[in-house]
């Protein structure tokens, strides 16, 4: 078998008999389309070729990223527009843009490059951790427009970033948490020298002088701690007293509180002991596992930002007098006429009023194929117009939509979100009421036998009983779970999913780009005359060379485009190939070329397409979504466990069923929306069924946020991904299956942190309030007490045993 040749710039599969070539870096290279073709000759042709020599992973196909018209980026010229993220100083201006087609490195030392050729721009810099370009550049000898189309013409689309105030807010909480964390770790160190220095055990030599100093030098240390790293405690136990609700807040409050006090009347007197290393190494660990839990939540707070990237930057308005202009959305009313021309994003919710079409709605529905719409039909915000012209009457807009309607099903799913954490903080309530209560009685009781003693006995047991092994006990096994999956390429984005999947007992799976590849594919050819698959394919693709339709995508790029192509929406194409005049599509469409009987149609499942001339049918093409290749082994480890199986899909062709034939999946249904999924998932949760949902659409965002436990695709949209518990980076479900077996391997370590710290607290509890153990021993049980607990954690770093795995080749269709 041969190795297919691929693409020099994007890495995918040349078709046979491509005569896209250019010369680059001496060699000439080969290419999948024009598109690739006509980037890497701008790229050699601006000097800047080197890019091929320094990149590391393959480019984006400039085909496959969001067409933008000539018209929309001239709007990006007006100065009102402009306004809200362009910076004018002088005859200088400068904006961020968020970039779209990075790969690797090497992307962003070709788009600095590029622009920094262009006289006007003084300053082009990409971050490439968020894709964000910083660009300074005179705008009155250079237009925005102009700097977005010369981006695009190195195979990069380049859109206006305005943050999401939340997502700034959000962002401006965790840079203080981390510098909180900084100061915490920083200064701990410090102090902690200092104080040990004054203990017996190291205080050999040690003047009077300089034990007097070493004492203030650690409150000196210790006071940012306090007051500045440890204020979130503080104000959160605040809070908590008002409120009349106990957490480890009003706990850890009241440890580092008296162990700061104590230490500050020790400076003081020299009388007792320093407890400086205690207060920093409380607040040390506690702020790191904030700062963790942190980050992770705020993967979520742009969910419903990212529904704007579903709708279009601008729309053409038509006039009364059948004039079109573009405007912006947001200058878009109710009841005005919009123009969207095939290959457009619908812009609002309305209705046809003239022209017939298909429409993908697979972002909302999961329907992987465009489905047939004309006048009178309603249409969606944020779909896909596939082929024919339309012109529509805007009846929604904004928070109306169906697309804004699904934004609420996702608040309310949220909202029912089972929290098992809301479980672990009544029962911390109850450990820490016992303990302040027992502290208290101790205290009294000691107060009255040895006063001299009762505050140290009582500053032992909030030391000792301070529930940092018991809070490290979960967060850490998750932590390294966590870490070992990432490894994997299943990224978690909320901690309670290991723990989770050892409780669910019911799997709901999407369809498409889930155990599909979400994708049309041509599966096989059945020739009908004397042609062979091979020049079928070629009259096929010659044909849909130059369609936007997501079919014509499956037949790759013809060498050669047919010639006088007219498309008929819903029905196929006609064309002509050399002397040959073709049709492909719809059977009866077809055969009204040749005058000929419609051939009897293959009993197999799938999208068929007829190919034939004016003399008679040629071959049957069949299209379908492939299965991924790790989908059975996914759904075998499920009913492995014994867990129900069901399958839930926008799509309502007879794939549904046979895809659950396929694999084995109890229970099939098709054609669901995204409410109707979320009632299933609800009659289930009133069964007492605890439900792991795997999904990647927009349509999929409600029952993945209300699901005990959700996993996005890789390739999901960006509001599934923001929706979901954790995200299949590397769209490989055998990674699922690993996540298995280490969440009983994690749930086993958490039994056992949580019994010692249990058995640590039930021992160090009594010690303490008998006097037995002084606060520095306290202090140094629980170090002890919290590194036995990390150490056994970082055992979940071991990856699982992993079978081996590797490429599948795609083998072209054969025929029958």
């Amino acid at each position: 078998m041969t190795t297919p040749v691929t693409c020099y710039h994007c890495a995918l599969p040349v078709p046979s008999g491509s005569q896209f070539t250019a010369v680059v870096l001496g060699h000439i290279r080969e290419f999948c389309c024009p598109g690739c073709q006509a980037v890497a000759e701008a790229i050699v042709a601006g000097g800047l070729e080197s890019y091929y020599q320094h990149r590391s992973e393959a480019s984006a196909n400039p085909q496959a990223l969001p067409l933008q018209l000539s018209e929309e980026l001239a709007l990006y010229d007006r100065p009102e527009v402009q306004q809200p993220f362009v910076r004018h100083t002088d005859e200088q201006a400068e904006t961020t843009l968020l970039m779209e087609g990075i790969s690797c490195a090497a992307c962003g030392w070709l788009i600095e490059k590029d622009l920094l050729r262009l006289p006007a721009v003084s300053e082009a810099r990409l971050n490439l951790t968020n894709h964000r370009l910083h660009v300074r550049w005179n705008d009155r000898q250079l237009p925005l427009s102009e700097i977005l189309r010369e981006l695009r013409h190195i195979g990069y689309a380049a859109h206006p970033y305005q943050a999401d105030r939340a997502t700034e807010q959000l962002a401006s909480e965790n840079r203080r948490a981390l510098r909180q964390l900084g100061v915490a770790g920083l200064l701990w160190f410090q102090a902690m020298m200092a104080t040990m220095a004054t203990w017996p055990e190291f205080n050999t030599d040690l003047s009077p002088q300089m034990h007097t100093i070493l004492r203030w030098v650690a409150l000196f240390l210790t006071t940012p701690i306090v007051f500045y790293s440890c204020a979130p405690f503080f104000k959160g136990a605040m809070r908590d007293l008002r409120t009349r609700h106990l957490t480890m807040d009003v706990s850890v409050s009241l440890a580092i509180g008296s162990a700061y006090i104590a230490g500050i009347w020790t400076a003081i007197t020299g009388v007792g002991e320093l407890y400086f290393d205690a207060v920093g190494m409380f607040a040390l660990f506690l702020l790191a596992g904030r700062y963790l839990e942190r980050r992770a939540r705020e993967r979520t707070s742009a969910a419903t930002a990212q529904l704007v990237n579903l709708l279009p930057a601008s729309c053409l308005r038509v006039s009364e007098d059948g004039q079109s202009e573009r405007i912006l959305l947001s200058e878009l009313n109710v009841g005005d006429t919009v123009l969207v021309h095939p290959g457009a994003t619908l812009p609002a919710d309305g209705k046809i009023l003239e022209g017939v079409t298909r429409i993908d709605e697979s972002v909302l529905t999961g329907e992987y194929l465009p489905q047939p719409r004309g006048a009178g039909d309603a249409v969606t915000a944020g779909t896909l117009n596939v082929e024919g012209a339309l012109t529509v009457e805007v009846l929604a807009l904004g928070q109306d939509t169906r697309l804004s309607a699904i934004v609420r099903l996702l608040d309310r799913a949220q909202t029912e979100k089972p929290q098992l954490a809301e479980i672990a903080d009544k029962a911390a309530q109850w450990f820490l009421l016992f303990s302040l209560i027992a502290a208290l009685v101790i205290g009294l009781l000691w107060w009255q036998l040895d006063p001299t003693r009762a505050f140290w006995i009582v500053l032992a047991m909030l030391v000792a009983t301070c529930p940092c092994a018991l809070s490290l006990a979960t967060p850490t096994a998750l932590t390294a779970a966590t870490g070992t999956l990432h490894k994997l390429g299943l990224l978690l984005t909320r901690g309670h999913v290991i723990e989770g999947l050892n409780q669910i007992d019911t799997v709901i799976f999407d369809k498409t780009g889930t155990l599909t590849e979400g994708r049309l594919a041509l599966r096989a050819i059945h020739p009908l005359r004397e042609l062979d698959s091979e020049q079928c394919l070629s009259l096929a693709a010659a044909l849909e060379n130059r369609s936007e339709h997501p079919i014509a995508r499956a037949f790759g790029r013809a060498p050669q485009a047919a010639e006088d192509v007219l498309s008929t929406p819903g029905l196929g194409l006609e064309g002509r190939v050399g002397e040959q005049r073709l049709r492909i599509g719809q059977p009866a469409f077809v055969c009204e070329l040749s005058h000929d009987v419609v051939p009897a149609l293959p009993d197999e499942p799938g999208q068929w397409l007829l190919l034939g001339d004016t003399q008679w049918a040629l071959a049957w093409l069949v299209l379908d979504d492939r299965l991924r290749a790790d989908a059975p082994a996914l759904v075998a480890a499920c009913k492995a466990r014994g867990w129900h199986t069901l399958l839930l899909s926008g799509d309502s062709s007879p794939m549904v069923a046979s895809v659950a034939n396929t694999l084995g999946i109890d229970e099939a249904l098709g054609g669901m929306r995204p409410d109707d999924k979320l009632q299933v998932l609800q009659r289930l949760h009133a069964q007492g069924r605890k439900v792991l949902m795997l999904g990647d659409g927009v349509n999929d965002v409600p029952v993945l946020a209300a699901a005990d436990i959700s996993v996005a695709m890789g390739s999901a949209t960006d509001l599934a991904k923001t929706s979901a518990d954790a995200v299949l980076l590397s769209n490989r479900l055998e990674a699922l299956v690993q996540a298995f077996s280490l969440a009983r391997r994690t749930r086993r370590v958490i039994i056992e942190n949580l019994l010692w710290a249990g058995l640590y607290n039930g021992l160090m509890l009594p010690f303490a309030a008998l006097g037995w153990i002084t606060p520095v021993w306290a202090a140094i049980g629980m170090s002890i007490s919290s590194l036995t607990v990390v150490l056994n954690a970082l055992r979940l770093i071991r990856l699982p045993d992993q079978a081996p795995t590797g490429p599948t080749a795609e083998a072209r269709p054969q025929a029958a």
